[in-house]
C-alpha cells in the first residue's frame, strides 16, 4: 500500500485495474494500483504519456469506473455506486481544476466560481466567500466573463470555483500546462497557500518537476503502476530520479 500506514485516507484505492478495449485491441492503462492519500496535503503524480496518470485520477475522482478495484472518498464506496448517487458524492467532496480552465463562456467570473454551490442549491459563506477571492486575486475581475480574462485569470477562477464549496478532495489536471512561466508559478502558489491556509487536501497530475517540488508528496507512475514515491523533494532531484526511473 503506497501510503503511511495507519493514516486515514481521504481517498483510499485498492488494487484498482482499468481495462480498454478488448481482444488485440486491448489496452491495460493499471495495473493493481494501491494508493492513500493522505488529507491536507498537495501529492504530486507524475510519469510520461501512457503511464496512467490521467486514468487514475479519472477513477480516483469518479469520472471513470475500474474494471476492478476499490475506491474510497470520505469513507464511501464509489465503484459501486449508481450515476446519481456519484453525481452527488462528487458535488459535495471533489474540486476539480483542469488544464483548460473549462468556464462556462456565457457566465461571469463571479458565477463561473460559485457554479458548484449553484448546482447544489446552495449558498457562499459570504465571509469565506469575499476571503477566498481577495486570496486568489479575482477582486476587481468578478464581473468579467471568461473572453475578458488572461489564461492565468481564467486558471485563477477555476481554482476559486475548486475551492467555493470547500470539497474534500481536489483533483486537478496539468493545471499549469496551458499557461506560461511566470504565470505557471502564481498559479502553483496559489495551491501551495490552498492546502497551508485551508488544509485542502489537494492531488495534482503533472509532467513538470518545478509543480512536482511544491508536492508534499510525489508518486511515480510508470506502465501503469506506481513505481516511486518521495516526500518533498528539489526539482534537481525529482529530475534526476525521472532519469533513473525511466519514465519520462
Amino acid at each position: 500500500m503506497v501510503g503511511l500506514e495507519g493514516t486515514a485516507g481521504v481517498v483510499h484505492a485498492e488494487s484498482v485495474v482499468r481495462v480498454y478495449g478488448e481482444g488485440d485491441t486491448t489496452v491495460r492503462a493499471l495495473h493493481g494500483v494501491d494508493v492513500r492519500i493522505e488529507p491536507g496535503r498537495l501529492t504530486a503524480v507524475m510519469g510520461p504519456s501512457g503511464s496512467g496518470k490521467s486514468t487514475l485520477m479519472h477513477i480516483l475522482a469518479g469520472l471513470d469506473r475500474p474494471t476492478s478495484g476499490s475506491v474510497r472518498i470520505d469513507g464511501t464506496e464509489i465503484t459501486t455506486l449508481g450515476d446519481d448517487a456519484l453525481t452527488r458524492l462528487r458535488r459535495r467532496h471533489i474540486g476539480f481544476i483542469f488544464q483548460f480552465f473549462n468556464l462556462l463562456p456565457m457566465l461571469s467570473a463571479r458565477d463561473n466560481v460559485l457554479l458548484p454551490l449553484t448546482i447544489a442549491g446552495e449558498k457562499p459563506d459570504p465571509q469565506f466567500f469575499a476571503a477566498l477571492i481577495e486570496r486568489i486575486g479575482l477582486a476587481d475581475r468578478l464581473h468579467h466573463r471568461p473572453a475578458e480574462l488572461s489564461g492565468g485569470q481564467q486558471q485563477r477562477v477555476a481554482i476559486a470555483r475548486a475551492l467555493v464549496s470547500r470539497p474534500t478532495v481536489v483533483f486537478a489536471d496539468e493545471p499549469t500546462g496551458n499557461l506560461d512561466s511566470r504565470t505557471s508559478a502564481e498559479i502553483l502558489d496559489l495551491m501551495r497557500g490552498s492546502v497551508e491556509e485551508y488544509g485542502q487536501t489537494t492531488v495534482m497530475v503533472t509532467h513538470d518537476a518545478r509543480a512536482a517540488a511544491m508536492a508534499d508528496r510525489v508518486l511515480y507512475l510508470a506502465d501503469g503502476k506506481i513505481v516511486k514515491e518521495t516526500g518533498p523533494t528539489s526539482q534537481h532531484e525529482i529530475l534526476q530520479l525521472i532519469d533513473t526511473l525511466d519514465v519520462r
